[in-house]
């Protein structure tokens, strides 16, 4: 019996981790946080898309070295449903993420390349009558009974 307890013990403890492995994750941690700044304060790397690219791969790694030193994940934590459900995760999220960025990129083309107008248009030309368009305004309808529409019961009235 007590065998059996000590073993139970013993993978219990498995689960968490040394005072040597806290100290390498917290260094590991602050040095992979200390260079993204020095990247991005002392504008290191002329191109911001190759200081972006190495600040987020950088990040990447900080959550690898987050997950292995202080959340303990490894292949046979859990009988590896921990990993499992990691790897689906991510699948949910690169998805979720990449569906994001496609349906926002379409989005943008197309609604920028509207028929009749030019890119980067946002209004139409001034008039210089101070009139307005004819193009846009309807016309006044007949019987002068303000803005109503036949059919609707609005011109009908007295």
């Amino acid at each position: 019996m007590s065998g059996e307890v000590h073993v139970l013990h013993d993978e219990h403890e498995a689960g968490h981790g040394t005072f040597k492995g806290y100290v390498t994750g917290f260094v590991l941690s602050v040095v992979l946080t200390a260079i993204p700044f020095w990247l991005v304060m002392g504008d290191v790397l002329d191109d911001p898309r190759v200081t972006a690219f190495f600040v987020m791969a950088l990040a990447v790694v900080q959550i690898v070295v987050h997950m292995i030193y202080f959340l303990h994940m490894n292949t046979q934590s859990e009988g590896g449903w921990n990993m499992l459900a990691l790897i689906f995760t991510l699948v949910l999220v690169v998805i979720t993420i990449a569906g994001s960025l496609w349906v926002m990129y379409h989005l943008n083309t197309n609604m920028m390349l509207m028929h009749g107008h030019e890119p980067g248009a946002l209004s139409a030309p001034a008039d210089p009558s101070g009139m307005g368009s004819g193009q846009n305004a309807a016309p006044a309808p007949a019987g002068g009974h303000g803005a109503g529409h036949a059919g609707h019961g609005m011109s009908d009235m007295p």
